[in-house]
C-alpha cells in the first residue's frame, strides 16, 4: 500500500490563512489503512483547525467528505455538485489522488494534507515499512523476493557493499543490510547460486521514457 503522514498542523494552517471556508476530502483506500487520511483523520485535522483558528479570532466553515478513493475518477464525481463552493480543497489522499483531484476540478485550488513516504507493508500496529519503489523492473526472481532498490540503503543491484558490517547497514546499526536478508533468504529456498549471477541495470528505456508512466490493458478499456 501507499504509505503517507499528515503535514504539521502549522503548514496546513499556513497554506490556509487567508481562506474562510474549506472543503477536506479523505480518502478510504491506502492512507485509512496507514492512519493518516481516513474519515477519523479528516475529522481530527477539521477539529485541529477550528481550534486553532478560534484562538486567532478567525472563525472557518469547514465540510468533511471521505470518498473510497481518490485515484478514481468515478469518485471525485460526488463531489462535483458542491465542490465549487469552496474556497480551497484540503486533500488528505496520496499525491496521486491530490493531483487527480485537481485535473478533474481545475477551477478549485486543492491543496495536501499529507507527504506521501512510499510503498510499503505494516510491520506491527502503528509501524510501516517500505518493500517497494515501484521501479518498473522488478528483480525479486533473482532475489529470493527482497527488493535490492527499496531494502538496501544505496539500492544495489549486486551487493553487498564493502560497509555492512555482522548483517547491519554502515548508515546506522538499525537497519539491516538489505544484501543480506537477500543472501539469507535465497539460502534458506536453496537458491544461493542465484547470488553469482551478474543482475543488469535497469532498462530504463523501457521503464521511464521521460513521461509520466502508463499501464494500459486494451481488453478492460470501454
Amino acid at each position: 500500500m501507499i504509505v503517507a503522514e499528515r503535514k504539521p498542523l502549522e503548514q496546513i494552517s499556513s497554506m490556509i490563512e487567508s481562506n474562510s471556508n474549506v472543503l477536506i476530502v479523505g480518502c478510504g483506500e491506502c492512507v485509512t489503512v496507514c492512519s493518516a487520511g481516513g474519515k477519523k483523520e479528516v475529522e481530527i485535522l477539521a477539529s485541529a483547525i477550528n481550534m486553532l483558528r478560534s484562538k486567532e479570532g478567525k472563525p472557518i466553515e469547514i465540510r468533511q467528505e471521505t470518498l473510497e478513493r481518490q485515484c478514481d475518477a468515478e469518485y471525485l464525481e460526488q463531489l462535483r455538485g458542491f465542490i465549487g463552493e469552496y474556497e480551497v480543497v484540503i486533500s488528505m489522499a496520496c499525491g496521486a489522488g491530490v493531483q487527480f483531484m485537481a485535473e478533474k476540478y481545475k477551477n478549485s485550488l486543492v491543496l495536501p494534507a499529507l507527504n506521501t513516504k512510499f510503498i510499503g507493508v505494516t510491520e506491527e500496529q502503528g509501524v510501516w515499512s517500505e518493500r517497494c519503489h515501484a521501479c518498473g523492473d522488478c528483480k525479486l526472481h533473482l532475489t529470493g523476493g527482497v527488493c535490492p532498490i527499496a531494502r538496501c540503503s544505496k539500492s544495489l543491484l549486486n551487493g553487498p557493499c564493502g560497509g555492512s558490517t555482522n548483517g547491519k547497514c554502515e548508515i546506522s546499526p538499525d537497519v539491516v543490510c538489505g544484501w543480506q536478508l537477500i543472501i539469507e533468504r535465497l539460502s534458506d529456498l536453496g537458491q544461493l547460486e542465484k547470488y553469482e549471477e551478474i543482475i543488469p541495470i535497469n532498462d530504463w528505456s523501457t521503464n521511464r521514457d521521460g513521461g509520466p508512466r502508463k499501464v494500459v490493458r486494451e481488453d478492460l478499456r470501454l
